[in-house]
């Protein structure tokens, strides 16, 4: 799916971007003292410190010190790709709180399995996309989908003023739609078009071959439309 990912996002209603807060249970994920200063801005450092910033390490060299048990290195990791995370955990379960507890189970995965990592296989983020959403299937599979009027909104914790009345409606047309697609669907939407990941990359990261995927993709893409029509259709969007 590589030249045709772009013109295809463009087949599909546009999705709104998610914005999760840090909650309270989120600090953990954070670096803390030393490791916090570090994380700071270049402009919030003294000019002559500016100069003597080094390149941030890589993921990849980040697991390294993570299956040697550096907890610093393990920090700076989920400080990165932890929030991307729950994003895509909430858009297939619906319920922050749900998404939280697969947040923090990934947490236990990658470091727990830190050595079974390999670099030459996959990229970290694939590796641990798929961590993520082969923890949030299992979830879904060992339990009825919840109703949408008991699943929880997407925050939007955007810092411009609150939405219009109409940005609204289409928000809560296409959550409605979104709930009805498989989880599997889902997944593939909230990879492909909320975290903007190339059709290759959202094969690997649910196991899939890039043909499966794109499969898997256009099923989800008109199942959407058609839940989409069907809401339209009937003007309800609660």
């Amino acid at each position: 799916m590589g030249a045709s990912d772009r013109g295809a996002r463009g087949l599909l209603p546009q999705l709104p971007r998610l914005k999760l807060p840090v909650r309270a249970g989120h600090a953990a994920y954070l670096p803390r003292g030393r490791d916090q200063d570090a994380s700071r801005s270049n402009d919030d450092r003294r000019p002559e410190q500016q100069g003597e910033m080094t390149e941030e390490p890589s993921d990849e060299a980040l697991m390294v010190e993570v299956s040697a048990r550096q907890q610093h290195a393990f920090r700076i990791l989920m400080q990165r790709h932890m929030p991307r995370a729950l994003r895509v955990a909430q858009r297939i379960v619906r319920d922050p709180a749900e998404a939280d507890d697969i947040g923090q189970e990934a947490l236990l995965r990658v470091w727990s399995h830190a050595a079974s990592f390999d670099p030459k296989v996959a990229k970290f983020t694939t590796w641990f996309y798929r961590i993520v959403l082969n923890l949030t299937f299992d979830r879904t599979r060992r339990r009825s989908f919840h109703p949408l009027d008991e699943a929880g909104e997407v925050p939007d914790t955007a810092p411009h003023a609150a939405e219009s009345m109409i940005a609204a409606e289409e928000h809560r047309m296409l959550q409605r739609a979104m709930a009805n697609l498989s989880d599997r669907q889902r997944g593939a939407i909230a990879l492909f078009y909320v975290e903007g990941l190339s059709g290759q990359e959202a094969a690997e990261a649910m196991n899939l071959s890039a043909k499966a995927f794109e499969s898997l993709l256009g099923r989800a893409r008109a199942a959407l439309r058609e839940s989409v029509q069907k809401i339209q259709d009937t003007g309800s969007f609660a």
